[in-house]
């Protein structure tokens, strides 16, 4: 049984907002997103940020890199010009400001652990412990609809993450379904597989349900293919159209 939320705000406000920002968050609420995806990664000095991409230049102005850029020096980049002038100055989040909105407006995460190279299982087992920490109550509540998932493309973050909190439940990103996934979801105790619905068939999703998995599905922006997939028996799936697929649409 799937406990969350079936449609989800991709990078937070996906189209209608900067990805990755709080604005983003503000622009999934306004349109009546309460689950959320976004990524987090380790800045310079070990602290999770809320940012895609490894390299600056595409949505954080400036060059660089988010593994040699201190965690006080992030924040002070600009992650809203790229979108649009009115989000000039919106900074890189922290992790944890991600967090204090999401609990304070009741939105569901999905939090993607995006390590950049070299420091995987650093990354998982940091932010596994954060969300552990800042979840204690949710966990010891039982009720498995009011975790975060933590999800990763990354073996490495997802098995720190396992050893790190054990009760906070995973999913295993993958572009293309390998032969072997049962196998490496085995080993690394997820709860789910998570997909490019690009990739996927009816054939392979009815073989990743009857394995007992959940199934979620990136990044789904028709609403002809939202009602494809589900039919599959997909359980959820992240749009950045959120102005078109609303949180009800399932």
């Amino acid at each position: 049984m799937w406990p969350y939320p079936k449609i989800v705000a991709h990078r937070g406000g996906g189209t209608l907002a900067p990805e990755n920002t709080l604005a983003g968050l503000r622009a999934g609420l306004a349109y009546g997103f309460h689950a959320v995806e976004f990524d987090v990664m380790l800045s310079r000095d070990g602290i999770g940020m809320v940012v895609h991409d490894p390299e600056f230049g595409r949505t954080v102005d400036g060059q660089g890199s988010v593994a040699q850029t201190d965690a006080i020096d992030l924040s002070n980049m600009d992650a809203g010009s790229w979108f649009g002038p009115a989000f000039r100055d919106e900074p890189v989040p922290f992790y944890t400001q991600f967090i204090d909105y999401c609990k304070a407006q009741r939105i569901w995460m999905n939090v993607e652990i995006k390590p950049a190279d070299g420091v995987e299982a650093a990354t998982g087992a940091w932010v596994a412990r954060i969300t552990r920490d800042n979840y204690a109550a949710e966990l010891a509540s039982g009720d498995p609809a009011s975790y975060p998932l933590l999800s990763s493309f990354s073996y490495a973050a997802l098995a720190a993450a396992r050893d790190t909190a054990p009760e906070l439940p995973r999913g295993y990103l993958l572009d293309t379904i390998p032969a072997d996934w049962q196998e490496q979801a085995r080993q690394l105790a997820v709860v789910a597989i998570h997909t490019n619905h690009k990739h996927l068939n009816a054939e392979l999703a009815a073989q990743i349900k009857a394995a007992g998995y959940g199934l979620f599905c990136y990044t789904v922006n028709t609403p002809e293919r939202a009602r494809e997939i589900l039919a599959w028996g997909v359980d959820g799936f992240c749009t950045d159209r959120i102005d078109l697929i609303g949180p009800a649409f399932a």
